[in-house]
């Protein structure tokens, strides 16, 4: 475990802005989130975007699924702030040389996209980002394949079970961690834990140091994060 949970802005601030929105985004670095959750898929001319759901239905003006369009013709379709669908390297650019963790999410548990892991992190390593990315996924043959990219990234994998054998599992199949919808008593095995917005779970989240909570609201997190030091320091 570590010391410092980090705080993840989840799809990065819809509480206060569209999800997965540049402008979400861009708030967060600048108010003091420690890190950026957000989705990844492929378009049908191979560019990387960011959004949850594998069609743009539910948050766009438009339909359909992100591998039937090609990037420019996703363009045409807008988030509710009418801004564009946030290509990759927009928000690469956006996070590069500032203190944001990055946790990149293959969105590849429905739709594998085919060389998705290989463009993806050819495409990070154009940028000047401070932290390493965290890669995850609910699909585990995605994260295999990337190990076999490049070794030397943190690979986590996504579930909302419990966690079997998770030191044997870490070893077998190289991963840096696990990120999960429960709290699950995993010692020395780095816990990022989601979506996490009820204060008094994050309270005790943060009691149990996990290695990160990641929120749909990590301003209140924040605060909570700071009720904790104030605690502390009325103890001293």
């Amino acid at each position: 475990m570590t010391n410092k949970t980090l705080i993840f802005g989840h799809r990065g601030y819809p509480f206060k802005f569209p999800e997965n929105s540049l402008d979400g985004f861009e708030y967060a670095i600048d108010h003091g989130a420690d890190g950026l959750e957000f989705d990844v898929h492929l378009t049908k001319d191979n560019v990387p975007v960011i959004m949850h759901d594998e069609k743009i239905n539910r948050t766009t003006n438009g339909k359909g699924k992100i591998q039937a369009y090609t990037y420019a013709e996703l363009q045409q379709f807008h988030l509710s702030d009418d801004e564009k669908i946030p290509a990759l390297k927009e928000l690469l650019a956006l996070a590069s040389q500032k203190p944001i963790h990055l946790n990149l999410e293959f969105k590849t548990n429905k739709i594998h996209y085919p060389n998705i892991e290989r463009i993806v992190l050819d495409m990070v390593k154009e940028f000047d980002l401070v932290y390493p990315v965290i890669y995850s996924s609910f699909n585990l043959d995605s994260l295999k394949i990337a190990n076999k990219i490049d070794a030397t990234q943190q690979y986590c994998l996504l579930s909302d079970h419990q966690i079997d054998h998770p030191r044997e599992l870490m070893i077998k199949d190289h991963l840096a961690g696990f990120h999960l919808s429960h709290y699950q008593p995993l010692r020395n095995v780095k816990e990022r834990i989601w979506t996490i917005d009820d204060p008094v779970k994050q309270r005790n989240l943060f009691a149990m140091h996990v290695a990160g909570i990641i929120t749909d609201n990590f301003e209140m997190a924040k605060q909570v994060e700071a009720s904790l030091g104030a605690v502390v320091q009325q103890r001293m």
